[in-house]
């Protein structure tokens, strides 16, 4: 398999899943962006992450992901709270607003994968699954893993 038609497939399907898009989706008329909507994501699914812990979940450096919080706390979607045990430490947490764009974020995602995932037969779904799982698995052990091939 030429590498030429491997990059172009990752590069199309990149662009269909929107992840080029300023902005990923909408949500009670409140714009998301990709890095915001993986931010709700962690932020939910973690148990009392710490700023740090979802920066180094997503891969991405301190000070421009601070710039996301403050984003998402004057939205109204986050906060952030000193931990109990080191005041130097601070919790987020996704509001009463936050969980609701949340969960009408996953919503629509379920919604856009059950229509692509409804096109196809059993086989079809489980070979895309098991597929996706081999790649991440093999992306992890690889020695580029979450950067660009060049650094």
């Amino acid at each position: 398999m030429e590498s030429e038609n491997l990059r172009g497939l990752f590069q199309l399907l990149t662009r269909r899943f929107g992840l080029l898009n300023k902005n990923c989706c909408r949500a009670d008329e409140i714009e998301i962006s990709l890095v915001q909507s993986h931010i709700l994501y962690e932020i939910n699914r973690q148990h009392k992450p710490s700023i740090q812990q979802i920066a180094e979940t997503l891969g991405t450096d301190i000070t421009t992901f601070s710039r996301q919080i403050q984003s998402l706390i004057k939205m109204n979607l986050v906060m952030k709270t000193p931990d109990e045990e080191d005041r130097r430490i601070s919790i987020l947490s996704l509001t009463e607003e936050g969980v609701k764009v949340n969960n009408r974020i996953e919503q629509q995602m379920n919604d856009y994968l059950n229509e692509i995932f409804s096109t196809m037969n059993e086989f079809e779904k489980e070979t895309v699954v098991r597929s996706l799982k081999l790649l991440n698995d093999r992306m992890v052990k690889s020695s580029v893993c979450c950067t660009t091939p060049w650094g």
